[in-house]
């Protein structure tokens, strides 16, 4: 099977080895943020990366960061290196929720390899993946509340199925920092490693998981898959897009904060 190349992304770098893919966030010095382009570019990615061979996709980031969350400048105007068809607001939370939807959904199992800061959108994009792999740097958080926006992109109910309702809330509402350690424990994270062999430990899951045959993964990942939705539906009202809208809205009103949404 011999797949299109990939798209000249912006933002990241999909590639495929055999049957091993790579998905990462490629804006390092801005600790990989995801705005509108980022969005549509990790969407475009998952639908091309399932045209391939690939079985096990690691999806990480460049740097010192998983990602930085949320570009909180396409707020407030048009979003960095957009044309005058771009507006504030962007991106839309329609753009998260397909991000969300399109990497959950991917064929291959996906790994997330997480160091440095993992906040807010980028929280959602790790809780996307199938497999979680954190350094023992690596800190969580989501600051949409203090922003005055609910969680959206489908953070909440992933989270739900993950933590609990209690611990949902909280982590949400606290807005706190959790570090690798705890997000183990609370079994958020299927490892925690030191930092130093963070990307040999992800290489050599990998590489274990590839002694399966893909239909076995791609199988087990559908049934798993299912049973989680069927627990805690990750689409409707409980994504949480009609909410953002109209927190978006009040928020552009009052006028929004720059940078990204890191804490």
């Amino acid at each position: 099977m011999t797949a299109p190349p990939a798209p000249p992304f912006r933002t990241l770098r999909a590639e495929v080895d055999g049957r091993l893919g790579r998905l990462t966030l490629a804006q390092p010095e801005r600790l990989n943020p995801i705005g509108a382009l980022a969005l549509e570019e990790l969407a475009a990615a998952a639908a091309w990366l399932d045209t391939t061979e690939a079985a096990v996709v690691v999806v990480g980031g460049d740097g010192r960061a998983f990602c930085a969350g949320f570009d909180l400048r396409e707020l407030t105007g048009p979003r960095p290196g957009g044309g005058p068809e771009d507006h504030p607001g962007a991106p839309t939370p329609a753009l998260g929720a397909a991000m969300a939807a399109a990497v959950s959904s991917m064929r291959a199992l996906t790994v997330a390899s997480i160091q440095g800061p993992c906040v807010g959108g980028g929280f959602v994009l790790a809780l996307c993946c199938d497999l979680r792999i954190a350094a023992d740097d690596a800190w969580f958080s989501l600051p949409e509340a203090e922003l005055g926006i609910p969680l959206a992109w489908s953070g909440v109910p992933r989270l739900v199925r993950e933590l609990g309702p209690a611990r949902a809330n909280e982590l949400i509402l606290t807005c706190r920092r959790m570090p690798a350690a705890e997000a183990a424990s609370a079994g958020l994270m299927n490892e925690v490693v030191a930092r130093p062999v963070l990307d040999a430990t992800v290489s050599e899951r990998a590489a274990g998981l590839l002694e399966r045959r893909d239909a076995v993964i791609w199988t087990t990942k559908r049934q798993v898959g299912e049973a989680a939705e069927a627990l805690v539906p990750t689409s409707g009202a409980w994504a949480g897009t009609d909410e953002l809208v109209a927190a978006l809205r009040v928020l552009l009103a009052d006028g929004a904060p720059g940078g990204s949404d890191q804490r």
